[in-house]
């Protein structure tokens, strides 16, 4: 296992899909922080660092993917796999080096990200107004979200043989998650009644319109089942991540470990079973 490890983390200090996302998540950090800044002083509202140190979380499901689909496609295309095989590596083990260098590059690149929104958000946006508890349940949960990410990406990417057809797989397995939170979280949004207001007509009359009940507004069991799939999905806890929101910071690492737990030992069995060609 150690000499497979030494391998991967060899292969993955030379990869340059691995750099590349290390320096776009750390430029990525200081544009956001810079932007924000900027936002701030042309319009005289201060922003707080809190609203957007966070919002990594989002990108980060997308460039993971891309790393894991290549990095783990080349491990089939260049008959890497195959050759560790006639060695005598078993391949729970394959599989398990493979899995565990994904989830160190995703978070190597989530903290590229935080160490450079860090340097320049702190000094131009002042430091963390929210309660310490709230900012580590975010940082250590958004950690653990990568971790459940990498290992869905890993499951994919391990399972087909083709690396054409594994980026496109992964890529779309992400943005289809990522898409329905983002459609959850819409609709969650959405207010139960429009407030009522007042305006002039034009015959200069003051009109007085009543509150409207929202007929987009979910209720029932459809929205307990999209409360549950934003916490359960990483792409539904990345959103809350992003902005520091959910009732549930505490309770949503669980779920991200679960699929982690699930995704590894899928993989495991199959991989355990599928025809290396």
């Amino acid at each position: 296992m150690n000499r497979l490890l030494n391998a991967n983390f060899t292969r993955l200090k030379k990869n340059k899909v691995f750099w590349g996302g290390m320096i776009f998540m750390a430029a990525y950090g200081v544009f956001i922080m810079f932007g924000n800044y900027m936002d701030s002083k042309r319009y005289g509202d201060p922003i707080p660092v809190d609203s957007v140190f966070f919002s990594y979380t989002i990108m980060i499901g997308i460039v993971s993917a891309v790393f894991c689909c290549l990095f783990l496609g080349t491990e089939y295309s260049e008959g890497t796999i195959r050759n560790k095989l006639m060695i005598g590596h078993t391949r729970g083990r394959i599989y398990a080096a493979n899995l565990l260098v994904c989830i160190a590059a995703g978070i190597f690149m989530t903290l590229s990200f935080i160490a450079a929104a860090g340097a320049v958000g702190f000094p131009l946006l002042g430091f963390f107004k929210s309660e310490l508890r709230i900012v580590l349940a975010v940082l250590l949960g958004s950690l653990v979200m990568v971790t459940a990410l990498s290992s869905v990406f890993t499951f994919l990417s391990m399972m087909i043989q083709n690396k054409a057809a594994a980026a496109v797989t992964v890529l779309l397995t992400i943005f289809i998650l990522l898409f329905a939170a983002i459609y959850m979280n819409s609709r969650l949004s959405s207010p139960e009644m429009y407030e009522g207001y007042t305006y002039i007509d034009e015959s200069g009359n003051m009109v007085e319109q009543e509150a409207q009940p929202n007929q987009a507004y979910v209720s029932g069991t459809t929205r307990k089942v999209y409360k549950a799939l934003m916490d359960i999905l990483p792409t539904g806890q990345s959103l809350q991540y992003a902005s520091m929101s959910g009732a549930h910071l505490w309770q949503m690492p669980v779920y991200s470990v679960i699929i982690t737990i699930a995704a590894s030992g899928a993989g495991i069995i199959v991989f355990r079973r599928k025809d290396i060609k």
